[in-house]
């Protein structure tokens, strides 16, 4: 992560350069022609052919790097990926089904946040987990801004709450309660919630956008991105069990990310100093107060 003051930015987004013909080298003497790489590549650049394997098309390859995480003898040699990126494991070190499970089930969004900072190593694990997610074709357009910076904070729920009070103004009044009452119930519903927590925050007595989090982290991608917003939710979603794993308290900023669709004009992005860009997931985070110590079943769950 680049410490940039205001926030910081973690870019993993991979430099890609078009492999050309004899980039990607076999090494014969260790290849034992298992064809495991055959199997898993999505761009269909391996084949056998008498007896050895072969490639083709190689400026097709979208650096995913199935080949050499598959490959059992290291015989593949992929520019993209030396020896320095390649990390073996047992698969008896993964966290067993029932651990997995217990931590999926637990997973809350807690909002009892104490005032507390966040170690910068959970922080810095956090994002790591983030930038592993996968994405479609391995596009790797998934990038992060953390906001730390009180003020920044302060302006995003300022921002947010400016966005629902302009919707409050337009709706509540004698006029448009007629026009649009029944059409919009489920937004009127809302309107005494906006004008108390608006009332509340600019009177100080609390912030119930962020809740008083120490830290956002902004999960964005390319405007012209075609999976950007299920591909920067993935990256939230391995953010947030990170966070859980690691006892840091987090929530879906779903109330920002609301007036941001609201945002033609692209105060959110210019705040964060972005540009050409969109946000599509977003996450409050701060140590916790208090800590969930049981889980229930969801309702609609059997």
């Amino acid at each position: 992560m680049t410490d940039l003051g205001l926030y910081g930015v973690l870019n993993e987004n991979m430099m890609k350069e078009t492999l050309s013909v004899g980039d990607l080298k076999i090494d014969g003497s260790l290849c034992i022609r298992c064809q495991r790489c055959v199997k898993i590549c999505l761009a269909e650049i391996f084949y056998k052919e008498g007896g050895r394997i072969r490639t083709k098309n190689e400026s097709a390859c979208i650096f995913c790097g199935h080949c050499v995480a598959i490959c059992p003898k290291d015989a593949i040699i992929h520019p993209a990926f030396p020896s320095s990126r390649v990390h073996s494991f047992a698969i008896s070190d993964l966290p067993s089904p029932e651990q997995l499970m217990l931590l999926l089930k637990s997973r809350r969004s807690n909002r009892a946040f104490s005032g507390k900072e966040i170690p910068e190593a959970f922080l810095q694990k956090v994002l790591e987990a983030a930038a592993a997610a996968p994405t479609a074709q391995n596009s790797r357009d998934v990038h992060f801004v953390l906001v730390r910076d009180p003020e920044v904070l302060k302006a995003v729920t300022e921002y947010t709450l400016a966005s629902f009070m302009k919707v409050v103004r337009l709706l509540d009044n004698r006029f448009m309660r007629l026009l649009a009452g029944r059409k919009l119930a489920d937004v009127y519903e809302l309107i005494p919630k906006f004008k108390g927590m608006s009332r509340r925050f600019h009177a100080g007595e609390g912030d119930m956008i962020l809740r008083g989090a120490k830290a956002v982290l902004f999960i964005y991608s390319s405007e012209k991105s075609r999976f950007g917003a299920a591909d920067c939710n993935l990256a939230y979603q391995n953010a947030s069990l990170m966070a859980e794993s690691l006892g840091v308290a987090q929530f879906y900023t779903g109330f920002v990310l609301a007036a941001l669709e609201r945002d033609r004009k692209g105060r959110l992005n210019a705040m964060l100093g972005l540009k050409d860009v969109k946000i599509h997931a977003g996450m409050a985070l701060a140590m916790p107060e208090i800590r969930f110590e049981k889980y229930v079943d969801r309702c609609g769950c059997n």
